[in-house]
């Protein structure tokens, strides 16, 4: 028995989707929505008609009949901390992110347009590792100001699934594996893998500068910003306007590469300190697992960087192997998961928290 599955993966600007029959992607769509379109929205829910129309419309312009599918899974938004893995979508669930959202993220609309469409049909709704999953040791926990307790915020849905991914391609199971894997997009974020739990994370905030993310800054210096300068400015210097953004003014690796082609030196020198940083990110979480690393896992849009890959390699392959997965791969995750769901493989969640 094949199964089809409709994966859906809201964006701030778009909505990625994809139908699966089994391991086999069928179909896909990148849904544009001009900045204008989004800014006639007051709150990321207030999008949902739209989004929903415009996916339906899709559907039915490829004359697909929804009734065949056997689940349809959405991006799981900022949750309080779940598990890895599936959630049912219920109506708990829904009502989270529709009347008292952690945040306001695009994400929050994957599960309520999935759940919509599956009721339609008769089917189960899904998310699969949320951005919120939460499976830290209790040391990791620790910030160093009682005040502040480190959070888990990741790029868990691509790190797990190239994870689960490399442990296949060794022919063991990522149960019995242990990692570090590196995200490496827009925002860079990285976490160890200890026998099949994410068990400590480097956050976008806390690690590597990346393409539009600042990283890691000096504490002190920091606090002198937050007096003499707007909260608003600040946010966006360290999220949007950091990084690549704020030494090269721009947030692409190819043009960056291109420079450096060209003998632009100052781009060279940053370019590479992105890799120094994500490098010694890497050394942190190897730490955490003692040294025991069956693979260290490279993914990510900028993974394709054959310049910066080489970079980091050259730093961090004296402590394991090195396996280089690039791609963002979400809407074929949220599929794959599922579709271990479906077969058995996995037990989904039931949410009920508040």
């Amino acid at each position: 028995m094949s199964f089809k599955i409709l994966a859906i993966n809201p964006g701030s600007t778009s909505t990625k989707i994809a139908i699966y029959e089994d391991t086999k992607e069928i179909s896909k769509k990148n849904i544009e929505h001009p900045s204008d379109e989004i800014a006639k929205y007051n709150k990321i829910t207030d999008q949902y008609e739209m989004r929903y129309k415009q996916i339906l419309s899709f559907l039915e312009e490829n004359n697909f009949d929804i009734k065949s599918l056997s689940a349809v899974v959405g991006r799981g938004g900022p949750l309080p901390p779940v598990r890895s893995g599936a959630y049912k979508v219920n109506d708990a669930m829904v009502d989270r992110l529709k009347n008292r959202p952690i945040i306001e993220h695009a994400s929050n609309l994957g599960s309520i347009i999935a759940k919509e469409i599956a009721d339609s049909i008769g089917v189960n709704a899904y998310i699969y590792d949320s951005i919120s999953v939460d499976e830290l040791d209790d040391i990791a926990r620790i910030s160093g100001l009682a005040e502040i307790e480190r959070q888990s915020l990741t790029h868990c849905l691509n790190m797990r699934a190239a994870a689960i991914k490399t442990a296949g391609n060794i022919g063991k199971a990522y149960k019995d594996c242990n990692f570090v894997v590196a995200h490496l997009g827009g925002g860079i974020s990285l976490s160890a893998h200890r026998q099949g739990k994410m068990v400590d994370m480097v956050s976008d905030v806390e690690g590597p500068f990346s393409p539009e993310r600042a990283g890691v800054l000096p504490t002190d210096k920091l606090v002198s910003m937050c007096y003499t300068t707007e909260q608003s400015v600040v946010n966006k210097k360290l999220r949007g306007k950091g990084g690549l953004v704020s030494y090269l003014n721009t947030n692409s690796a190819l043009e960056v590469q291109d420079r450096i082609d060209n003998g632009d030196e100052y781009a060279k020198l940053v370019y590479e300190a992105m890799a120094y940083q994500i490098a010694k990110a890497i050394g942190q979480l190897s730490v955490v697992l003692e040294g025991n690393i069956d693979r260290i896992i490279l993914t990510g849009g900028i993974a394709y960087s054959k310049m910066l890959m080489d970079w980091i390699v050259k730093r961090v392959s004296f402590i394991a192997p090195i396996e280089i997965l690039p791609g963002e791969n979400e809407l074929e995750s949220l599929a794959l998961g599922t579709l271990r769901v479906l077969k058995g493989e996995e037990e989904a969640y039931e949410y009920d928290l508040d």
